[in-house]
């Protein structure tokens, strides 16, 4: 049998909650449950993890707000019930996280956020410097404004997105089912629990349901292309039953959920991601002590280029170059060539004077770049 992670070792942890989780259709929000989850949640920052939770929950609390009837919603009434829930959601966590001891950031993002490279690097950075500052970051689809997301999106593979954008290393998708079975555990009376799932097979996808709940706009069909975008991204997920209290502590103590591994790490995949899967737009020219530092480890400062070639973004792919002219390596810049031909060879405490307002101290960082010769 594959030998499951240790729970405790996970360095960084995304976790995500369904609406079905933290709403009752008729009370409202789940208050017990939600406390014993922020008691968990600190449990694991004790322990050092870096913590992030993707809640859904906006519109099924904002329509009981509302006084909007159950069942299907129109577009502008998911949209007004966003508006209304959002507020009660995140002060739901704020609380609930701040008798821990926790602070907590509100984040809303859309698919096209984690998928479009410039907005997928603001919102990398905003999510690491929260972390940096020991706020744990809660996220949440803008329901508000979204329109295709909201007729056909789910929070289980945003929360994927979110946890290969984070570097996370592992994925909890906290469900009112407790893993994936061989069939709908509803249909099927002899379906049976898959404890460990080392590969996504087509075998695998066949055995993904539909939406569980009401309130639930995914179902294990989701959750399967969720575990398709963390693994890929070196992350492990697990889905585990998150109608107990203490949902965290009972995959501690080892209670029945589906692992999903990958074989890779974060930090590999994304290099791996970086090197191969995107279409260099321009070149950097590195000097001697530019192109040391950063085969040491470190990231690209302005004074160490001499000069660029190409028209580029912020967050494109450009390659690195040494002075004999071989590639150092790739790596996602931080400013569009414009800007990066006012920075090069300057000093970063010059950003403000040549750019007129504040920016990253690094062109590329070491965490947005590949090594090697591609």
């Amino acid at each position: 049998m594959t030998a499951l992670p240790d729970y405790f070792a996970f360095r960084r942890v995304v976790i995500k909650v369904g609406s079905s989780l933290l709403v009752d259709p008729v009370k409202g929000l789940r208050a017990p449950w939600l406390t014993a989850l922020g008691q968990d949640i600190a449990d694991l920052r004790a322990r050092g993890a870096d913590v992030l939770v993707v809640s859904s929950g906006a519109i099924a609390l904002g329509r009981g707000v509302l006084g909007l009837p159950r069942g299907a919603l129109k577009l502008e009434e998911s949209q007004a019930a966003a508006a209304v829930g959002q507020i009660a959601l995140s002060k739901a966590w704020a609380e609930v996280l701040g008798e821990q001891g926790i602070i907590t950031g509100q984040i809303l993002v859309t698919l096209g956020d984690t998928e479009e490279r410039q907005r997928y690097l603001n919102a990398r950075a905003t999510i690491g410097r929260l972390l940096d500052l020991k706020a744990l970051p809660v996220v949440n689809e803008n329901d508000t404004v979204a329109t295709q997301e909201i007729r056909y999106g789910d929070n289980d593979r945003l929360a994927a997105r979110v946890a290969t954008m984070a570097g996370a290393d592992l994925l909890i998708l906290l469900s009112d089912i407790d893993g994936l079975y061989t069939a709908p555990p509803s249909e099927d009376a002899n379906a049976k629990l898959i404890p460990v799932i080392p590969r996504i097979t087509a075998e695998i996808e066949a055995m993904a349901g539909g939406a569980a709940s009401e309130l639930s706009r995914g179902g294990m069909r989701t959750k399967i292309e969720a575990a398709k975008i963390a693994t890929a991204g070196g992350t492990h997920m697990v889905i585990a039953d998150g109608r107990v209290l203490h949902p965290l502590k009972a995959i501690s103590e080892g209670k029945p959920c589906s692992w999903f591994l990958t074989g890779s790490n974060p930090v590999s995949a994304r290099k791996t991601w970086i090197a191969g899967a995107l279409e260099p737009k321009g070149v950097l020219h590195l000097d001697a002590g530019a192109a040391s530092a950063i085969r040491s480890g470190k990231s690209l400062l302005p004074a160490g280029v001499k000069r660029i070639e190409g028209v580029f973004e912020r967050g494109d792919a450009v390659v690195m170059r040494a002075p004999d002219g071989g590639e150092l390596g790739r790596g996602l810049i931080g400013y569009d060539s414009s800007e990066t031909m006012l920075l090069a060879g300057r000093s970063s405490r010059d950003i403000v004077e040549l750019l007129g307002y504040d920016g990253r101290a690094e062109l590329i960082h070491r965490d947005d770049m590949a090594l090697g010769s591609f």
